[in-house]
């Protein structure tokens, strides 16, 4: 019977598509541990990232945004049992879940086993830690009993949704999403879907991401992809929208954010942060790691998240880019943002975060995404830092500042592209009654 019930329920609730609100989130970044130290360092403009040890000696990029284990004190929060069975990235996704759900004040642990059939994990990786196989094969070289019974467990991308789901005994929608640097996002859009169509009252989203080892990064040096230029000033080497940018630069960690659908959260008097309004996705067509020129797969992306959301390109006054800080692809985004906005393009604030701490890959869109929403809960625009010559035609944000003057409704857009020519953009805003 309670199975036709929920039936019935989902059926109903389809016919009017529900509001899904933010009411809690989560992060481990290069920046802090937490969400609201790394909120007030990205305001302060200041960056996390560093050079590289000795293992990397040799490579073309010495710089990344690294997360030092001995600042989480892992053993705190997870145990031995834990830290065998779970990937950095897993564990990273873990402690950022836990946040998030404290922040939410909800406690599964507190729920009844009905309503936690209703609370589901949205939680993607976009690329696991190449160290994890190469490890695994040295072991093999010793012999077939060296290889541990957790390698493929620590490996898959879908662990760290799983394990939030056991951790927490979350019997909803157990959903990985793995679409390179767009996994963060399309992981938020697809549980604001879980929730807007009835599958589930409350989501988890979000991804980790720990992949800064040597052989990762040789890779993405191959691709020409990662700064070299800044090797003795890292800091100043990831510099989105600026003349002088050279490629982008690795950061690992995790953002999680709490979906929930409003009448839920209001009933629990949640304290809510900011409202999903929209969600939208697109394809390149063109070629594994290059938009195409005109940057139709980014503009179709904006245009849906808008038209998701039942708005016009006039009602949106942030964007919070994906721009990674490599030559080509900040200038088709920037591109992507003036055919969408048109006249528009001048009253649209952007910026990229990455400055600060570095692109997360697949963890980047979520980490910035929960970025918005607490821009949109304070009414603070995040500054684009290391931009001294400006080469774009867009409205970047150098330094931190109101959003707005007035007690209008803030509407934002966060980007994020992946290689394959996958693509995704939220539509996020300030929280009105209305």
């Amino acid at each position: 019977m309670r199975l036709i019930s929920q039936i019935r329920r989902a059926s109903t609730q389809a016919t009017t598509r529900r509001r899904v609100v933010i009411t809690g989130s989560g992060a481990v970044t290069p920046l802090a541990n937490n969400v609201a130290e790394s909120w007030q360092r990205l305001l302060a403009g200041e960056s996390a990232i560093s050079r590289l040890g000795a293992e990397f000696k040799g490579l073309p990029c010495q710089v990344a945004a690294q997360i030092p284990r001995e600042r989480l004190q892992l053993d705190k929060h997870l145990s031995k049992s834990d830290l065998k069975l779970m990937s950095p990235a897993t564990q990273f996704a873990i402690l950022a879940a836990d946040e998030a759900l404290a922040a939410a004040k909800l406690q599964p642990s507190e729920m009844t086993v009905e309503q936690r059939e209703r609370f589901g994990v949205c939680v993607g990786m976009g690329m696991f830690d190449l160290s994890e196989v190469y490890g695994a094969y040295e072991q093999l070289q010793r012999g077939y009993n060296r290889v541990s019974p957790y390698f493929v467990p620590r490996l898959l991308p879908n662990m760290a949704c799983g394990h939030i789901s056991m951790r927490h005994g979350l019997r909803g929608p157990n959903h990985s999403v793995s679409t390179a640097c767009a996994t963060g996002a399309h992981a938020i859009g697809d549980a604001l879907r879980f929730i807007r169509y009835g599958d589930a009252d409350v989501m988890l989203a979000g991804s980790g991401e720990a992949c800064i080892d040597p052989l990762s990064i040789a890779g993405f040096c191959r691709l020409r992809a990662l700064s070299t230029a800044f090797n003795d000033n890292p800091t100043a080497a990831s510099r989105p929208f600026d003349k002088a940018r050279d490629g982008f630069v690795m950061g690992e960690g995790s953002a999680v954010l709490l979906l929930e659908e409003l009448e839920h959260a209001r009933a629990r008097g949640a304290p809510i942060l900011a409202e999903l309004l929209g969600y939208g996705l697109s394809g390149d067509a063109h070629h594994i790691t290059s938009p195409s020129d005109d940057g139709a797969g980014a503009t179709l992306a904006m245009r849906r998240a808008i038209a998701d959301a039942g708005l016009t390109p006039q009602d949106i006054s942030y964007v919070n880019a994906h721009a990674t800080s490599t030559p080509t692809g900040d200038r088709i985004e920037a591109h992507a943002i003036g055919r969408v906005f048109g006249d528009h393009k001048s009253n649209v604030f952007v910026s990229s975060t990455k400055g600060a701490h570095g692109h997360l890959l697949g963890s980047s869109g979520n980490l910035e995404a929960l970025f918005v929403v607490h821009a949109c809960a304070e009414n603070k625009l995040p500054p684009s830092i290391n931009v001294d010559n400006l080469d774009v035609d867009v409205n970047v944000v150098r330094n931190t500042c109101k959003w707005s003057e007035d007690h209008n409704r803030r509407i934002a857009l966060k980007n994020s592209f992946g290689f394959g020519g996958t693509n995704a953009s939220l539509c996020i805003s300030s929280y009105t009654e209305e």
